[in-house]
């Protein structure tokens, strides 16, 4: 780091934990979750906003982390992939879709697809399948066609669940 570039403390609600953290003016919210705060479910996939890895909520918001930069955040409430379960806890009712339908291969996109899939549901609460694959739209997965995915989002909505 140069002498020019300037720290700055950022405060955040991550998880219901509250945390202050230096970071430098130019670091993104993506590397402050992964490298500053060690929760490493929010994968970095592409580092330009097309893949939607890096996805979490930000005051309720599903948004791409890497398109956010950590001063920004300052104030906000963060949920994390790591923030839908505890420890030893049952999977959250999303997850537990996925793993039921099959919907992940490798992983790698898993927890954006998850934190995409709750926004979807907040917003529409009995999605249409084209508004299933319309709301994953900005999720790139290399791995599955799709299909399980989309199986698992519809296997939510008539059950009304609260994601």
């Amino acid at each position: 780091m140069s002498g020019s570039e300037k720290l700055h403390a950022v405060t955040l609600e991550v998880n219901s934990a509250r945390k202050t953290i230096v970071v430098e003016a130019r670091k993104l919210l993506v590397h402050l979750i992964r490298e500053d705060l060690g929760l490493t479910g929010t994968h970095v996939g592409c580092d330009t906003s097309q893949c939607g890895a890096c996805t979490v909520e930000i005051d309720g918001r599903a948004v791409k982390s890497c398109t956010v930069l950590a001063v920004m955040a300052d104030g906000a409430s963060i949920t994390t992939i790591e923030g839908l379960t505890r420890p030893g806890a049952e999977l959250s009712p999303i997850q537990a879709a996925f793993h039921e339908h099959h919907a992940l291969q490798c992983g790698f996109c898993t927890p954006g697809m998850v934190m995409s899939v709750r926004q979807l549901l907040n917003d529409q609460p009995d999605p249409s399948e084209q508004d299933i694959r319309h709301g994953l739209a900005g999720n790139i997965c290399r791995c599955t066609g799709y299909h399980n995915i989309v199986r698992a989002v519809e296997s939510l909505a008539p059950k009304g669940v609260q994601p």
